[in-house]
């Protein structure tokens, strides 16, 4: 077994792409490198510098590795968001630019009213018909198929609160509906307790199909009050529901046994919402989280 881990943008604050009074693109890498880790993702459209050339010279100064990128498209409808769709491609087209293996899909986020406020309290009747699951699943598929012929790049799916894919259940439905061969698994530790479920079973479930991971802590109890008070995700975010690794419900000891246990080869992703203007030093809570994580022994050195 060998954990690769890597940090990204929005533990930084770079959240999304119009998010304000975010840091520079050159201090949030330099501070990525001295906390300890080996690789970034991309973060938002536009963030790093679309130049390969610059950001390679960059990345190699830094001993970091690009791994990947977090895309989203409208799994549903493409065309009903034409503009993500089209920022997808090109990110798409740059991760193979630069020699990535891995990116990482979504659906669509906080498009459907009712999935955005029930997120973390999903019913059954709030999910997709069977035609949409139908379709759903093929242009997911689709999308894993063209970026692997056309681009080399594996893409891995990341069930997200408030998208179509939060549930165990959904996550079940979109695994056995897709062709593996396009469309793998990216673990959310914290997005799966939200949306009620168990990390480590599920890993365990789709072992064959576990390609990375995004480590991500959860707190249950401030969960309970964000659902019981009909609260959305943004509200759960102001009141820290994703807190520094070792803070919250997830179970990373057990976790990390199951990652043994499967041999796992491959990146994880440290991700930790900091919210600008709100008084946190990134580059020390990202310390602080790769210090858990040692100390839990996901990372006893720093592996490219």
């Amino acid at each position: 077994m060998q954990i690769k881990i890597a940090s990204a943008p929005v533990s930084w604050g770079v959240i999304m792409k119009d998010t304000a009074d975010v840091p520079p693109w050159e201090q949030v890498l330099r501070e990525i490198s001295a906390a300890g880790y080996s690789g970034t993702e991309l973060g938002p459209f536009g963030f790093l510098p679309q130049d390969e050339a610059l950001l390679q010279e960059r990345l190699d100064e830094l001993e970091l590795r690009l791994l990947a990128a977090y895309v989203q498209i409208n799994l549903v409808n493409p065309a009903a968001k034409e503009d993500e769709y089209d920022e997808t491609m090109a990110t798409t087209r740059f991760l193979s630019k630069m020699g990535c293996e891995w990116v990482v899909l979504s659906d669509a986020l906080f498009f459907d009213g009712n999935r955005a406020g029930r997120a973390g309290r999903i019913r059954a009747e709030d999910g997709l018909s069977d035609e949409q699951w139908k379709r759903f699943a093929e242009n997911a598929e689709a999308y894993g198929k063209r970026v692997w012929n056309d681009y080399g790049l594996r893409a891995v799916f990341h069930p997200h609160v408030g998208a179509y894919v939060e549930t165990e259940a959904e996550i079940d439905r979109l695994m056995n509906e897709t062709d593996p061969r396009y469309v793998n698994l990216c673990l959310d530790t914290a997005h799966c307790v939200y949306g009620g479920g168990d990390p480590v079973e599920v890993c365990r479930r789709w072992s064959d199909r576990l390609k990375y991971l995004h480590l991500k802590e959860c707190d249950a109890d401030v969960l309970q009050i964000v659902c019981r008070e009909g609260w959305d995700y943004f509200k759960a975010v102001e009141l820290d529901v994703f807190p520094e690794l070792g803070q919250g419900s997830v179970d990373f000891a057990a976790l990390l046994d199951l990652l043994r246990e499967l041999d796992y080869e491959g990146w994880a992703v440290v991700e930790q919402d900091i919210l600008p203007g709100r008084g946190m030093n990134p580059l020390e809570s990202a310390r602080r989280n790769l210090a858990y994580l040692r100390e839990a022994g996901y990372a006893k050195f720093r592996a490219q």
